[in-house]
């Protein structure tokens, strides 16, 4: 059947319905394009619930519909996004409910290194402009890992160098997450592995790594496209364990290094970015030992010197004595007269108070205490014999208000009260009381005596803190460094006008002093040791 006769025949023409005659434009359609390719500009993309792709190829004149299915958008290595130039392969085809023709696509890739290059830069603005490159977010990598992750393919040669160059600095354990480093399972195996590396549990029996290292060798951007897709990028964006990138050579940069908290040119160098060299790590030491050993002995040698100048500075012991022994031996001088002085002066003292005593003073003395005595003595019976009757009179009336009943019946209730207390009584519970008082008073004396222990050796502390400033900022450690003070008629001189003026001078030296004659021939005088109590 023709349906595509000439229109002068139309009168003898048969009639279709439009189901037959969308179904052979379909027919025509699809067997002369059974498989077509196509380079064009994607434009609005769809991605509904079912799974499906919708989007538009353009260029400047024309627009063709496409269609990617959902089993075969997820092989696809490259996912259509809008502003993409794309060479899409298919089959054209027509869709009868709505009168229009488009392209089935069962593959789609970048029309060349422009359109992959265009497409980095669009997605790693967007990346960037979400905070992911931002330098606050890198995180310091550990300075030396007991475990390290290495997500990159077990076969190739990128792991024997990692593994090797760790061997040679400082051999760490290394957990390997084979992985796909190119093609359409690079970026969803590299995704599982970051994420299954932040899952493990710290010090279980797969133990997390302290650090992770993303590495891949050298080769095209079609090579290394799997690192750059968003889905890796985020992936790193938010593993919680340091991540280290090593992707290609030196010249090459995907979008992983970007959110990586370090970017190694090399896989090689993301090892010895991990771990120090062992041996450096221990001179560094013996050198910090030896640092230590020096300044303790320095301090030392510093600390006796001190301690011998001080020591010269101290008078000596008989200097000490002098003073104290001659007021002994003039104390004792003056003790023998003081004593005879003394025993005189009491015996004059005594012999005039025994001039005054005479019998007949004695008598007179006598006669007057026996003659107040005989009438207090007279004064003393009336009134005794009065107190008596009150006494008397008020031991009657209590006598009449007494009533021997009611002090029965007082005894008889205070002797119920203590049976009923001597009942009640439990001795455990007053040991019980008697032991927590006891320990209680047991603890508040213990904190007490810590508090007081505390408080002295803070107190101490405090004082050999002032005796070591004082020792450090006084002025007798200048000058042990060769310079001298100079007085004048006792004040210091700062001025040579002074000097001249002044009638006598005083040099003191680190170890004494030598006083000058200003005035005179300026020979100079005794050298005296330092004064240690006096202080600039």
């Amino acid at each position: 059947m023709d349906l595509f006769d000439d229109p002068a025949a139309a009168g003898n023409s048969p009639e279709f319905t439009v189901t037959e005659l969308s179904g052979a434009i379909k027919r025509v359609i699809e067997g002369e394009f059974g498989h077509v390719r196509i380079r064009g500009e994607v434009g609005r993309v769809s991605r509904p619930r079912s799974g499906h792709i919708y989007l538009d190829l353009k260029d400047d004149r024309s627009v063709i519909s496409g269609v990617i299915w959902k089993g075969v958008s997820g092989r696809l290595d490259t996912q259509p996004e809008e502003g993409m130039e794309v060479v899409a392969t298919g089959r054209i085809t027509t869709f009868g409910g709505q009168s229009k023709y488009q392209i089935v696509i069962e593959d789609i890739k970048p029309a060349g290194m422009g359109a992959l290059m265009a497409l980095l830069e669009k997605r790693k603005a967007a990346l960037a402009a979400e905070g992911l490159f931002a330098p606050e977010r890198k995180r310091p990598l550990p300075y030396l890992p007991e475990i390290i992750g290495v997500v990159t393919s077990p076969s190739g040669a990128v792991i024997r160098d990692i593994l090797h160059r760790l061997r040679d600095r400082f051999p760490r354990k290394v957990l390997i997450w084979p992985v796909a480093v190119q093609g359409a399972k690079c970026a969803p195996e590299v995704v599982r592995a970051i994420e299954g590396f932040n899952r493990l549990t710290p010090g279980g029996a797969l133990p997390r790594p302290d650090l992770l290292i993303v590495a891949r060798g050298g080769g095209s951007v079609e090579d290394l496209w799997g690192f750059n897709e968003e889905t890796v990028a985020r992936a790193a964006a938010r593993s919680d364990i340091p991540l280290i990138s090593a992707v290609g050579h030196e010249t090459d940069t995907t979008l992983i290094d970007f959110v990586s908290d370090k970017r190694a040119p090399t896989p090689t160098a993301a090892a010895e970015l991990a771990v120090p060299v062992r041996h450096e790590l221990a001179a560094w030491l013996d050198g910090q030992g030896a640092r230590m050993r020096q300044a303790l002995s320095q301090g030392l040698t510093r600390r006796g010197q001190r301690m011998r100048d001080m020591a010269r500075a101290l008078p000596r012991a008989d200097t000490l004595l002098e003073g104290p022994r001659q007021r002994l031996d003039r104390g004792g001088e003056k003790l023998a007269p003081a004593l005879i002085a003394g025993v005189q002066g009491r015996r004059v003292a005594l012999a005039d108070m025994s001039g005054g005593l005479r019998p007949g003073t004695l008598r007179r003395h006598l006669d007057a205490d026996r003659q107040r005595l005989a009438k207090l003595s007279a004064r003393l019976s009336p009134a005794w014999e009065r107190n008596l009757a009150g006494q008397r009179e008020r031991f009657g009336l209590r006598s009449a208000r007494f009533q021997p009943q009611v002090l029965h019946r007082q005894i008889s209730n205070r002797r119920e009260r203590l049976s009923t207390r001597v009942q009640n009584f439990h001795p455990d519970v007053l040991s019980r009381d008697i032991s927590k008082q006891s320990q209680r008073l047991g603890d508040l004396l213990a904190r007490l005596a810590r508090a007081g222990s505390a408080a002295q050796e803070q107190r101490r502390r405090q004082i050999e803190a002032l005796g070591r400033t004082l020792g450090t900022l006084g002025y007798r450690e200048t000058l042990a460094r060769g310079f001298a003070v100079v007085r004048g008629d006792g004040e210091v001189v700062t001025a040579s006008a002074a000097a001249e003026t002044a009638g006598r001078l005083e040099i003191e030296f680190a170890d004494g002093r030598l006083e000058l004659d200003g005035k005179s021939s300026g020979g100079p005088k005794a050298k005296t040791p330092p004064d240690q109590g006096s202080l600039l």
